[in-house]
């Protein structure tokens, strides 16, 4: 992987207007300059084309992905969005998400092909696993430790636990690991340390664009 490290991803669920998006991506932008490392924002499905012409035009340190992508390539699949589809806009993809394989019972085997997908197209996926144990597919390079009880509750994993998994993580192959459950501007540097190289921020503290800018000051 060639992005400058760290990785900071702000998933941004199924939430906001394109006015707020916009508003979003105008609040952080300033704060975005100045950072070293990658941040990738990721809006709803309707606000990636407006966002990467707004980022593009405006020459902002921020690249797209996309919360996720159809197993299927394209075709009579109604409701579904392609990777091949966006590949233009966006460069990463959030793939296996704990809610995705909650709420909509994605299995290893659909998220093996949307694996598949997605680098067939050019896109990098954010392939998120509750621990050690979940299977990960060939070819992803980029890991989000995300334990289900961290998720949108404020209760994080602990760092040293998050250090242990990552550990293992790495047992498996070189990935370039994140860790995603409840990160705070406060918490965050004690995550960000040896092995775990960026955060995956969900809606809790990413949708709000002065908590997120607190996360990436506290980064730098």
């Amino acid at each position: 992987m060639s992005e400058r490290l760290p990785l900071l991803v702000a998933n941004h669920k199924e939430n906001d207007s394109l006015e707020e998006v916009i508003s979003w991506v105008d609040e952080i932008a300033e704060s975005a300059q100045r950072f070293d490392g990658t941040i990738i924002f990721c809006p709803s499905y309707p606000f990636l084309a407006v966002v990467y012409q707004k980022i593009s035009h405006d020459g902002i340190n921020i690249k797209l992905g996309s919360q996720d992508i159809s197993r299927f390539e394209r075709g009579n699949h109604t409701g579904e969005v392609a990777a091949s589809q966006i590949a233009d806009i966006v460069k990463f993809v959030i793939i296996g998400h704990s809610e995705r394989r909650t709420l909509l019972k994605e299995d290893d085997d659909v998220l093996k092909e949307k694996v598949k997908r997605a680098k067939e197209a050019g896109l990098e996926p954010i392939f998120c696993v509750q621990n050690e144990q979940t299977p990960i597919p060939d070819n992803v390079e980029i890991v989000a430790y995300e334990p289900v009880f961290a998720i949108g509750t404020g209760n994080p994993d602990t760092p040293e636990n998050v250090k242990v998994v990552a550990q293992k993580l790495r047992a498996h192959g070189q990935y370039t690991i994140l860790y995603g459950g409840s990160v705070s501007a406060e918490n965050v540097k004690s995550f960000v340390v040896d092995n775990v190289q960026g955060v995956l921020v969900g809606a809790t503290n990413s949708l709000d664009p002065q908590k997120f800018i607190g996360i990436l000051e506290a980064l730098k």
